[in-house]
């Protein structure tokens, strides 16, 4: 049987011997019909990705990094971008894969990408040519595996994406107001490959090709699948309650059919026993003693409770989710498995993180940095997003609990070289058509996070904290600016270079700590606005997001102001809110608006609070416990859920309290709270006494379907009111890590307290 892949030790991710395919070296763009692989000489393919997104070639896009990676494995991978899912037809336009179909939403969760926070249908999709919503199902990833299954029966289909990534366990999920089971056995699956993929993806790939069977991979980290409920990978494992990992006060403990009697055992450390009986005693050293309990912790799989105890029962559900993020360090994680009826679901440890030296390959690979000639000259807003753009890293340590790109990246940074950077932009300012001289963004998830790291791997690979960062910096974080720095001066002293953005949002709380990297940011990377993502003014919302206090903002706004007139700029922060965010009372959003009025905000586009599967906050949304805390079932944290369509409206509201349409909505609210003080014209009130002319109707529509809503204060899954703002969202954004918002001062004064 095999054994689970250690942490300490893995593969280099370009040490395998390529396929024999490799000898038709790489193609212009991944073929997405037939007549294109009889253009490459190919009978057929041996990896056929699914994909709901256009197929962009650029690294940003997940269906290209993964394509041009198995290319350079060397073997032969096609493409079939937004088929048609009403019918398997267009799933065998490529034939029968040799080896698998992966199978992958795209880079947004196709839930998020086609509905509102509102639940409310979008009106465009902007991974699509023109924009045009409606090119992918709901939940795609479960609706094409079905598709290949049909298409050809005897495929291996594996999934992966952020869809399935936060999809991997029982969750509950926002659309249906319910707790679904795992993507794995809706889709029916062989293997579903979350996290950072490329390890995953590539060895299974080969060792498919020496002749292996997908139901016998067993052994890879940062997969799933699904298994008999007696089965274990060997002998020298143990089942573990996860009750012992964390207990949420009394429970009915799961019986464990693999517990063994301890008088049984013989001790590690006993020799053999003397001829008169005694016994030697020999000191085990602490070296022996944590390798001892290393080897045991990876050789123990946690049994979560069961989707049909965490769909009912919202304190189980609670302590599920609390397990699960308590087992995402790769260094430390065990496996987990929950049932699912009469079958389980395994999951692996997490992924090992890339290297510096492999993430450069990666990023390397012969990318055609366009969209496939299939789509002419059609817009595809997404594209348009990022083209000038560079990726610098992946994953983000700060634990924001509104946030998937912890539970989907990982919280351990994963840098490329400068040099890696660098030559990206050189071939970026020579082959992509259109480039001015304007680089749009060098970031990530975070873009302040480059080559940030845990100041020892032993403390790191031991560590159990959420976030690095909350409620304080951990003291054990390096927080040295200077390659971030070194970067950016490398980067605009670039031949044909005329200016480079940050577009990314950054930790303001780790820029503190380098005003050097504040000041070359301020004075050589902010076209006039820069983004920056407070979230809320408030300490009780904050301590549910895992966010620092504004006064780490306040400390930023100081040093931004200041090196803004160093260099004769007039700059301006774009603060980020979240409305109606778990833990929020109508309170804090008075006092928050109150802020902003302060500051001369006045907020564009506003985003309400999106809960996506497996992030902590959708745990406190729908259990209304407090997974950052030990669990308990009489008393414990209690966290408020803003769900009924007139509350979530009204902290919408506060947001863009300017806004006449709003007026009538915030008076009433403020009335009842108690608060018509802030009603009338001065300076210190929020809103006016008097209505403009033709105003203020859809607010009075908004109080008037709150008396509709569904028992509960709920709105009808797919039904409430709301309305699409923004620009085309990125697979960032859809992530929850920063809504779609933006803002812009009232007035652009000298004097401006901004």
């Amino acid at each position: 049987m095999h054994t689970i892949q250690s942490a300490s030790v893995v593969r280099p991710l370009f040490a395998w011997r390529k396929f024999w395919a490799h000898r038709f070296g790489p193609a212009p763009f991944l073929p997405m019909s037939r007549a294109e692989m009889d253009q490459l000489g190919w009978d057929s393919c041996d990896i056929i990705l699914i994909t709901g997104d256009a197929y962009i070639d650029h690294p940003s896009f997940g269906m290209a990094l993964i394509g041009r990676l198995l290319e350079a494995q060397g073997f032969r991978v096609g493409i079939i971008s937004q088929p048609d899912w009403n019918s398997a037809a267009d799933f065998r336009r490529l034939g029968k894969p040799n080896l698998f179909f992966g199978v992958t939403a795209g880079n947004m969760d196709s839930m998020v990408n086609r509905y509102t926070s509102d639940r409310k249908p979008r009106s465009d999709d902007a991974y699509t040519p023109h924009g045009e919503a409606n090119k992918r199902p709901d939940r795609a990833v479960t609706v094409y595996a079905q598709r290949c299954r049909e298409a050809f029966p005897g495929s291996a289909v594996v999934i992966g994406s952020i869809e399935a990534s936060l999809r991997r366990i029982a969750h509950y999920d926002y659309w249906s107001d319910k707790v679904r089971r795992s993507v794995l056995p809706d889709s029916k699956a062989d293997l579903l490959v979350f996290g950072n993929a490329e390890r995953a993806i590539v060895e299974l790939a080969h060792r498919l090709a020496k002749g292996e069977k997908v139901s016998e991979i067993r052994d890879l980290r940062g997969t799933a699948f699904m298994v008999g409920r007696d089965w274990l990978p060997s002998a020298e494992w143990e089942e573990m309650d996860s009750t012992e990992v964390d207990t949420p006060g009394p429970l009915v403990k799961h019986a464990d059919p693999y517990a063994m009697d301890d008088s049984a055992e013989t001790s590690a450390c006993a020799t053999p026993a003397a001829a008169d009986g005694a016994q030697p005693v020999r000191i085990v050293s602490r070296a022996e003693r944590l390798a001892a309990r290393r080897e045991r912790r990876a050789h123990t799989v946690v049994r979560l409770p069961a989707y049909e105890q965490v769909k009912d029962d919202p304190v189980l559900y609670a302590h599920a989710s609390r397990t699960f993020h308590l087992e995402s360090n790769p260094g430390n994680a065990r496996a987990l498995r929950q049932a699912h009826g009469e079958r389980d679901v395994w999951l692996n440890p997490p992924p090992v993180p890339l290297t510096t030296e492999e993430l450069d390959g990666v990023y390397e690979l012969p990318y055609a940095r366009r969209p496939h000639p299939a789509y002419g000259e059609a817009k595809i807003p997404a594209w348009e997003m990022i083209r000038f753009s560079v990726n610098i890293m992946r994953g983000c340590f700060g634990g924001c609990t509104f946030c998937s790109i912890t539970e989907h990246e990982g919280r351990i940074i994963q840098s490329r070289s400068e040099d890696s950077v660098i030559r990206e932009i050189e071939e970026m300012r020579d082959k992509t058509p259109g480039f001015t001289g304007i680089v749009s963004d060098l970031g990530g998830p975070t873009a302040n996070m480059y080559h940030l790291k845990c100041k020892d791997e032993k403390i790191e690979a031991a560590c159990r904290r959420l976030s690095c960062v909350y409620p304080d910096i951990c003291e054990n974080l390096g927080t040295d600016h200077t390659p971030l720095i070194s970067l950016y001066r490398r980067a605009r002293s670039l031949k044909g270079v005329k200016k480079v953005l940050i577009g990314s949002g950054l930790r303001y709380d780790l820029a503190v700590r380098s005003p050097e990297y504040i000041k070359e940011l301020v004075q050589h990377h902010v076209g006039g606005y820069l983004k920056i993502a407070p979230e809320h003014t408030e300490d009780g919302p904050l301590s549910k997001m895992m966010k620092p206090g504004i006064g780490s903002y306040d400390r930023f706004k100081q040093l931004f102001d200041r090196f803004s007139r160093e260099a004769g700029k007039e700059q301006y922060l774009i603060p980020y809110f979240i409305a109606a965010h778990p833990g929020t009372q109508d309170t804090d959003m008075v006092n928050l608006a109150l802020w902003l009025k302060k500051n001369n905000f006045r907020l564009d586009q506003v985003q309400t609070f999106l809960p996506t599967p497996m992030a902590l906050a959708t745990t406190m949304y729908h259990t209304e416990k407090n997974p950052l805390k030990k669990l308990h079932r009489q008393g414990g944290e209690t966290v408020g859920a803003v769900r009924g369509a007139r509350q979530r409206k009204l902290h919408k509201a506060f947001l863009r309290y300017h806004d006449p349409e709003n007026w009538p909505l915030l008076r009433e609210a403020l009335k009842e709270m108690g608060r018509a003080d802030l009603i009338g014209n001065g300076k210190k009130q929020l809103v006016p006494a008097w209505q403009p002319a033709g105003t203020g109707m859809k607010a009075a529509a908004t109080v008037a379907a709150a008396s509709r809503a569904t028992p509960g204060g709920k709105s009808a899954p797919g039904r409430p009111g709301g309305s699409t703002h923004g620009k085309p969202r990125t697979a960032h954004s859809a992530s929850g890590a920063r809504p779609a918002t933006a803002s812009r001062p009232a007035a652009r004064k000298k004097n401006s307290s901004r």
